[in-house]
């Protein structure tokens, strides 16, 4: 498989979701995101706006995450975070699941809340992605959460918040794809730090990629162009 850097670069959701971001290195990120033409910026709803602003004249989209990273808000906590993070410029929501109750084996809890964060987020035009934290998971639960993905209504499903024990894994995201079929979106996000790691995801399944260091593995492309 081999792509070209520009189309690489539409892979990647250009991610800053560190707690202790601060004004310039979001500000940094942004230019970042404009100098390859990245597919989003994604960082946490208390920067949409700047990120919005800062996108201003792009295709690039302004990706925000919800119930992040744990995912045991309830349910009207995640859909009023939804709604203010689109109305503040948000194009693209990643929203955690309630991970506890996928356990518990209470799957209509866990698809009731993907459901109303998907109805939200397509009532005002937007995309939604829906994290599962495959690193938490067994590989049943793993299949179930994908399913629920799917009936719940979202656009994507994305194995990780790259906050917890590990991050995405080319087996999972197999996993992923024979669970939800060919044509459901799938994001891989966590650990992804070289071309080889991108690609890995990639010709696995993945249709994105939360990436942190998009402009590493852009460069690394660049050099093998």
């Amino acid at each position: 498989m081999k792509l070209s850097v520009e189309e690489l670069a539409k892979y990647m959701d250009h991610t800053m979701l560190k707690a202790e971001a601060t004004e310039a290195m979001i500000d940094e990120t942004i230019a970042e995101a404009r100098d390859n033409n990245t597919a989003s910026v994604c960082i946490n709803p208390y920067w949409v706006s700047r990120v919005h602003a800062g996108l201003a004249g792009t295709d690039i989209a302004t990706c925000t995450v919800i119930g992040f990273p744990l995912g045991a808000n309830t349910t009207a906590v995640k859909v009023f975070e939804t709604n203010e993070a689109i109305d503040n410029g948000a194009d693209e929501i990643d929203m955690v699941i309630n991970i506890g109750e996928l356990k518990s084996n209470h799957d209509d809890i866990v698809e009731a809340d993907i459901k109303a964060v998907a109805d939200a987020t397509h009532a005002k035009g937007k995309l939604l992605k829906v994290i599962i934290e495959n690193a938490l998971l067994t590989d049943d639960e793993k299949r179930r959460a994908s399913e629920l993905t799917v009936k719940g209504g979202a656009d994507f499903v994305k194995t990780s918040t790259g906050f917890s024990t590990s991050g995405a894994k080319v087996e999972d995201v197999k996993l992923m794809r024979a669970t939800v079929g060919p044509d459901f979106k799938i994001k891989a996000a966590g650990g992804i730090h070289t071309l080889e790691d991108a690609y890995g995801m990639i010709e696995a399944g993945a249709n994105r990629l939360g990436v942190s260091a998009s402009v590493e593995i852009l460069k690394e492309a660049k050099a093998q162009a």
